[in-house]
C-alpha cells in the first residue's frame, strides 16, 4: 500500500501497490509542472480525505480530470479513461507518494503533444 497527500497534507490518499515505473509526458500541462506519474486502475485508488478541499482542472480534449488542493495547489493525482474506457488515477509520483524514491523508479517517455 502506498499512501501520499498534497503538501499541506488536506488531500490524502491511498493506493493498492507500489509503482513500479513513472511515465514522463510531454504534453504543455505534465511538461510545465514537471510530473512523473503512476498509472493505476481507478479501484486500485483510494482517497481518504479531502474531497472538499478539491479543485478540478482540465484542457485540450477534457479526457482527464487533474485533481488539485485549494490550499496548497498541488496536483496529488488525476482521473481519467485508457482508450478502452476503463477508468485509471494518474498519481504523481514527483510530489505526493510517502516514501517513494523516485530516482529508482525507471522512466518511460509518453508523447502526450500527440494525443
Amino acid at each position: 500500500m502506498t499512501k501520499g497527500s498534497c503538501h499541506c497534507g488536506a488531500v490524502t490518499f491511498e493506493v493498492e501497490g507500489t509503482p513500479d515505473k513513472a511515465m514522463e509526458c510531454n504534453c504543455s500541462h505534465c511538461q510545465r509542472k514537471g510530473f512523473l506519474l503512476w498509472f493505476v486502475p481507478r479501484a486500485r485508488f483510494h482517497l481518504t480525505s479531502g474531497t472538499d478541499a478539491l479543485q478540478e482542472y482540465q484542457f485540450y480534449k477534457h479526457r482527464i480530470r487533474h485533481q488539485f488542493c485549494k490550499t496548497c495547489g498541488v496536483q496529488a493525482f488525476a482521473y481519467g479513461n485508457m482508450p478502452d474506457g476503463s477508468e485509471i488515477a494518474a498519481i504523481n509520483v514527483r510530489a505526493c507518494p510517502d516514501d517513494v524514491d523516485i530516482a529508482t523508479l525507471p522512466r518511460v517517455a509518453i508523447d502526450g503533444k500527440s494525443f
